[in-house]
């Protein structure tokens, strides 16, 4: 079993990710992704929210994200990986470009496969956005 298929490798990927969305650095945060990967995002059409397919998709996913609030970041609390599933806890934070706050809790859902995130669900609390 390789370092990337067990949960110490999980984990260490699962910090990988969010330093790299915390530099906004997609080059950083693609590796992490399958090319397959599949992306429900915290809000969207669906119940689901808006699921995005491939790393192209969610590649511009987030860096619209990053364009959009050029302070985001998602402050994690916890990484728990059982098998080939995990979760990451977090503080979402961002200036929205009116200047409205947006400071909420979040969870992600991951699958993995072969050693990288085949699946990510993103689930963030419905806050008002606070006055600037």
């Amino acid at each position: 079993m390789s370092e990337a298929t067990t949960e110490v490798g999980r984990m260490a990927l699962l910090e990988r990710l969010f330093a790299a969305f915390n530099r906004h650095d997609a080059e950083g945060v693609m590796a992490c992704f399958t090319s397959g990967v599949v992306f429900d995002t915290a809000a969207g059409p669906e119940a689901h929210g808006r699921r995005l397919t491939g790393q192209e998709a969610v590649r511009a996913a987030f860096v619209g994200v990053w364009r959009d609030m050029p302070d985001v970041a998602w402050a994690v609390t916890r990484h728990t990986v059982v098998g080939d599933r995990a979760t990451s806890e977090w503080l979402f934070t961002a200036t929205r470009a009116d200047g409205g706050r947006i400071e909420a809790e979040g969870v992600d859902l991951f699958t993995f496969e072969d050693g990288l995130i085949a699946r990510k669900s993103a689930f963030r609390k419905d806050r008002p956005v606070q006055a600037a």
